[in-house]
């Protein structure tokens, strides 16, 4: 049985979506810790680069007109091959950056988070092979943005 989305939901997906990645690209600023701790660096990079990524395609979901196929699995692919990197980065406590403690205290849930992640990106990668409009890929588009935001939701120093 085919399930069918109203643009409300649709939309909804999106704006969750972009305020993951714009939360990302914040959440992922450097710091003057990040001068000092190549980890910290690392880790925060890798995750600009996705929100980076994210706003490439999440710029297409609100004008569906611009969509790019070239463009879309380029991005996708990034994701999908970039998001184990940053984990092996939260190795030491001490260098908490923009985590919270829950990193280290709750590390299963974080990894279940991380490999969560791996698992969505791979699934828009996937989407993006074939995709011919936006259309294609909005839900996995739509997970990621999820994967995202659940993350930083327990695992990432709010904003003072």
């Amino acid at each position: 049985m085919t399930q069918v989305h109203s643009n409300k939901s649709l939309k909804s997906i999106f704006g969750i979506t972009l305020m993951a990645a714009a939360l990302g690209l914040t959440a992922c600023s450097p710091s003057a810790d990040t001068d000092s701790n190549p980890d910290l660096q690392a880790r925060q990079d890798s995750m600009k680069n996705w929100g980076d990524a994210m706003g490439v395609m999440g710029d297409m979901a609100k004008a569906p007109d611009t969509f790019d196929a070239d463009v879309v699995k380029e991005q996708a692919a990034f994701l999908a091959e970039d998001a184990s990197t940053p984990w092996s980065h939260f190795e030491d406590p001490e260098n908490m950056g923009n985590a919270t403690e829950a990193v280290w205290s709750n590390a299963e849930g974080f990894r279940a988070e991380a490999e969560n992640f791996e698992a969505v990106t791979a699934n828009l990668s996937a989407a993006a092979q074939t995709a011919t409009s936006m259309d294609d890929i909005k839900p996995a588009f739509g997970e990621v943005g999820a994967s995202c935001k659940s993350c930083h939701t327990d695992f990432r120093a709010k904003d003072e």
